[in-house]
């Protein structure tokens, strides 16, 4: 019984070929119309957070300015598990991501840097006047002042991490609990 079923319905006849053919396409147009939703409705969200979240008024004494994020950031932004925020102490520019769980897109400068085309060079790991351990790198890129990138990322309980790696492991297993401040600050040279 179930043959003739099988055969009328998935045999390779003309109209069988078109029916199928339309069925797939309304599938994908509702998908397309699905994921279309879910993006207009994400980046709301996003903003909504960054706007609400208050980022520090100062940095090593130091009074920031806020600034708003690149085109670039800002797509970032859109989609990122947290809230991102860009400021200015007049000399450098810090870019602040606070995550409340283990997400892998809290990622390394180096990746953003050279995406946008510069070239890593001088990376190692430093200690401020403070005593903070930072993963610092120096960026290039052909024509464009170098400019000398640090970062580092520090759990709700004061431990830190250079190592973005390193941090997701120990989030995710449990061994770091957030929330998390990731910083990186950028100062030309």
């Amino acid at each position: 019984m179930s043959t003739p079923f099988f055969e009328r319905w998935f045999a390779n006849h003309f109209i069988n070929r078109i029916g199928h053919k339309t069925a797939f396409a309304l599938a994908m147009v509702l998908c397309v119309l699905w994921s279309a939703t879910a993006a207009m409705r994400a980046p709301a969200e996003s903003v909504a957070a960054a706007m609400s979240h208050e980022w520090p008024g100062e940095w090593d004494g130091v009074p920031l300015r806020p600034l708003a994020l690149s085109d670039v950031e800002q797509r970032f932004a859109d989609r990122f598990p947290g809230a991102i925020g860009r400021m200015t102490d007049g000399t450098q520019t810090l870019v602040m991501r606070e995550v409340a769980q283990p997400t892998r897109m809290l990622h390394p400068a180096t990746d953003c840097y050279r995406a946008l085309g510069y070239r890593i060079e001088q990376a190692r790991l430093e200690r401020d006047a403070q005593e903070r351990m930072w993963r610092c790198f120096v960026a290039q890129r052909h024509g464009a002042q170098k400019i000398r990138v640090c970062e580092r990322i520090v759990d709700a309980r004061g431990t830190a991490f250079t190592d973005t790696s390193s941090w997701y492991w120990a989030a995710a297993s449990g061994q770091s609990h957030g929330p998390w401040q990731a910083v990186t600050v950028a100062k030309p040279i």
